[in-house]
């Protein structure tokens, strides 16, 4: 299991871009089974959240919130800078309304899964962003409604039924996030604290790839039918993420954070929350059904950007630039 565990951790990259191509794969060769393939994205994403905040350390969260400069810098980030650069970024699309609201839907929440994964990958600092994920979670989805009256105005909010909304945020976050704390709890009652930690490094990538899958099996026939209007929102991601990463690298410097916390901040400002958001821009009417289809375009944009960063960053942010902040 271990041997298992390690390939799948050096290989992860890999096979994200594998389950990307199976899923394109099944999606293109049997669009019939789009929709019932859909209904799998809920207990899929709620199993992939679990494990994720199964990482969590609750019992040393009080610790982790107190080290407010980190986790004011990563708030700032996300909810003050990343909304003004998401703001100029969507006057492109302010044309169409349905793309509007998918850009600005999936822009305006940061990412608390597969973000976590990439960031540790390029050096940064995984236990932080494990301890600050409810927080982000809690923040954007009592901010996104501000935003979205912000930025489009209040009748389209008082249109959207928030029925979905709250029965999505209760599935795939009240839920997994309560049912990770329990087996943390139990887990450390009976003692098994590190059989719990092998069971999520386990199954992490695992269901990372059939998340991956599930989605854009269900999504990519929608996608191909729509590409001359979705190519309007590639350019807006791939500027996004390029103009996130030097905000994220002068507020970490700014905050005067170590390099594994800065390198942090830049993938937590860079990586959205599309898969979390899917379901809930799911549940809009008919009217934006299109919507879906440019939150799992910022997936599929994304995706190639964080093979990227994961050498890139590291560079920009190298190791002996703490020794010169520290001199």
């Amino acid at each position: 299991m271990g041997a298992g565990v390690q390939w799948m951790e050096r290989h992860q990259v890999g096979l994200y871009l594998a389950a990307l191509a199976a899923g394109a794969a099944v999606g293109l060769l049997f669009p019939v089974l789009a929709h019932p393939v859909e209904t799998a994205i809920n207990p899929v994403l709620g199993l992939l959240l679990y494990v994720t905040f199964l990482g969590v350390p609750f019992a040393r969260l009080g610790q982790a919130f107190r080290d407010w400069r980190f986790l004011g810098t990563l708030l700032v980030v996300n909810f003050v800078l990343v909304p003004l650069v998401v703001f100029g970024l969507s006057r492109i699309v302010a044309h169409d309304q349905v793309l509007l609201i998918g850009v600005l839907f999936v822009l305006l929440t940061p990412c608390v899964d597969y973000v976590i994964v990439f960031a540790g990958m390029a050096g940064g600092s995984r236990e932080r962003l494990l301890a600050a994920a409810p927080l982000l979670m809690l923040a954007q989805i009592l901010l996104l409604p501000a935003y979205l009256w912000l930025f489009i105005g209040d009748q389209f909010v008082q249109a959207i039924d928030l029925r979905p909304f709250a029965e999505a945020f209760i599935l795939l976050i009240v839920l997994p996030l309560a049912a990770a704390g329990f087996t943390q709890l139990a887990a450390a009652r009976t003692r098994r604290g590190r059989s719990l930690e092998w069971v999520g490094l386990a199954a992490m990538v695992p269901l990372m790839v059939l998340t991956l899958a599930v989605v854009v099996a269900s999504q990519i026939a929608g996608v191909g039918q729509e590409i001359a209007r979705l190519l309007l929102v590639v350019p807006v991601y791939v500027v996004f993420a390029a103009v996130m990463v030097p905000v994220g690298m002068i507020a970490g410097a700014a905050a005067r954070l170590d390099v594994p916390a800065k390198r942090t901040i830049v993938f937590s400002g860079a990586t959205r929350n599309s898969l979390v958001v899917l379901p809930l821009v799911l549940a809009l009417p008919a009217a934006f059904d299109v919507a879906p289809l440019v939150v799992v375009t910022q997936t599929l944009v994304e995706l190639v950007v964080m093979v990227v960063f994961v050498r890139l960053i590291p560079r920009l942010l190298p190791e002996r630039s703490s020794r010169i902040t520290a001199a």
